[in-house]
């Protein structure tokens, strides 16, 4: 996951490590000026930033945990049939429902928090035999780049959002109903069609990242180039941004934004 964030890996998340994992760990290695070996050591776990440590077990993960760990624990609760979310190293609350999930089937307390007791518990599940797709379109990174370059918005702040959002998989729809990559409500949408746009955007994959870099860049411009800002009011709504200012979950969702941006 850490690899795909920072665009060197297409391929699937299936627990393999093939010859696609290591060329990308080898490549990000040789980014980072570090012996181009191929294994995923601790020296290149620190290098891959925020999805790339700590391992599951190191600490307790709670709601607005961001991090390798949870990475570890969104794939096995996929494998399991009980997490259908984004891949995205956040535990958010559809990640902490399907911890409860997890928890009420193994009969552990169901607070959705991966303490000692639940990661045990999940180290010991034996996921089935990878396989299928999944995998998010190779050219999702290069659409947000594009996207991100023709309209002024910050690239690093588009993939590092589009990453928390979705884990780069277009095909996600929460249920809520937003979609795509950045995960755009259809009430946001309307707004940025009939306000913004001056035009229907296609629900095609270059349709919804132009709806959600528009919106973005909006956000970006009432807030006078603030990212925190922006970027909690795409959370969390601009009125009440400015009406209520930030809530706790706002500042881990933010907080998580920034940190991941700052390495893509």
């Amino acid at each position: 996951m850490a690899l795909r964030a920072l665009g060197l890996y297409a391929g699937p998340i299936d627990g393999v490590v093939g010859p696609a994992t290591v060329a990308a760990v080898r490549a990000a290695q040789a980014r980072f000026h570090l012996p181009a070996t191929g294994r995923i050591d601790a020296r290149t776990r620190r290098a891959l930033g925020p999805l790339g440590r700590p391992l599951l077990g190191a600490r307790t993960i709670g709601p607005g945990a961001f991090g390798l760990d949870v990475a570890v624990v969104q794939y096995l609760l996929a494998r399991q049939g009980l997490y259908a979310g984004a891949l995205d190293g956040y535990l958010g609350r559809r990640t902490e429902a399907a911890v409860r999930r997890f928890q009420r089937r193994q009969r552990l307390a169901a607070d959705g928090i991966v303490g000692p007791a639940t990661a045990r518990a999940l180290l010991r599940l034996r996921p089935p035999a990878p396989g299928g797709g999944g995998a998010p379109a190779a050219e999702v990174r290069a659409r947000l780049d594009a996207w991100a370059a023709r309209l002024g918005v910050p690239g690093h702040l588009v993939r590092a959002l589009a990453w928390m959002e979705s884990g780069y998989q277009p095909a996600i729809v929460s249920p809520a109903g937003a979609r795509g990559v950045l995960q755009v409500l259809p009430s946001t949408r309307r707004f940025v069609q009939d306000v913004l746009a001056g035009r229907r955007l296609p629900p095609t994959l270059d349709g919804d990242i132009e709806a959600g870099v528009l919106y973005l860049r909006d956000l970006l411009r009432s807030f006078g180039g603030d990212e925190r800002l922006a970027v909690a009011a795409w959370y969390q709504g601009e009125r009440a941004v400015r009406v209520d200012g930030l809530y706790p979950e706002t500042r881990r969702f933010v907080d998580d934004v920034l940190a991941l941006s700052a390495r893509m």
